[in-house]
């Protein structure tokens, strides 16, 4: 028997379309964002898909529950689910933190595991919290197929811990919005990709 995790991101949101960082600030979509969300549930309306899990944060809840009028599934909204926590990276655009904290930005482009930002989580704690809930939520639903709607820096950490990839990989993995990916995770527990970073189901709403 296997289970599927269904993991999804967000719409794009109004931070996205001026490429802030977002972190924990809880962002709304935009018109584009909730277009996005109703074409990854009409993706995912064949999918038999038994529950959803969300972070609580409005730009992933809302496409989840995009996703749930449309697939009649259930939705649990999940804490540890959401975007890491940038501190005092939040808010501000790509270039004003490549002007403010180039050096520190540059490591996280490059080799993010050692990147210390001022009241922000780390990658590996991040890792660790979608990871353990994650885990948790399989062992409660095993054999199901299970979507997890969360966040660009959250999905890629947790995809690189359940295939066991080190996480100086994470610059070399893109993560679009509304973008679907698929691991199967096999009764030995081993977890295996079978889609990444899907958005087909876009056309040419991206």
């Amino acid at each position: 028997m296997v289970t599927r995790l269904y993991i999804a991101r967000h719409g794009q949101s109004k931070w996205n379309l001026e490429s802030r960082m977002q972190g924990m600030k809880d962002i709304e979509l935009t018109q584009l964002g909730l277009e996005q969300a109703e074409l990854l549930a009409k993706r995912l309306k064949g999918e038999n898909i038994d529950c959803i899990y969300s972070s609580d944060l409005k730009r992933a809840y809302t496409t989840a529950e995009i996703i749930s009028k449309e697939i009649n599934a259930p939705i649990v909204k999940i804490e540890e689910f959401r975007e890491m926590s940038f501190g005092v990276w939040e808010g501000l655009t790509a270039k004003e933190i490549e002007e403010n904290y180039q050096e520190l930005y540059d490591l996280w482009k490059t080799d993010p595991r050692h990147v210390l930002i001022e009241n922000a989580e780390t990658l590996k704690e991040v890792q660790k919290r979608m990871l353990t809930k994650t885990k948790e939520i399989v062992e409660e639903n095993w054999g199901k197929n299970i979507l997890i709607v969360s966040h660009g820096t959250s999905i890629k950490a947790l995809i690189l811990g359940l295939l066991e990839i080190d996480l100086s990989f994470y610059p070399s993995f893109r993560m679009d919005n509304a973008s679907l990916s698929i691991i199967d995770i096999k009764e030995n527990k081993k977890a295996v990709l079978v889609l990444y970073n899907d958005t087909c189901h876009l056309g040419e709403r991206k």
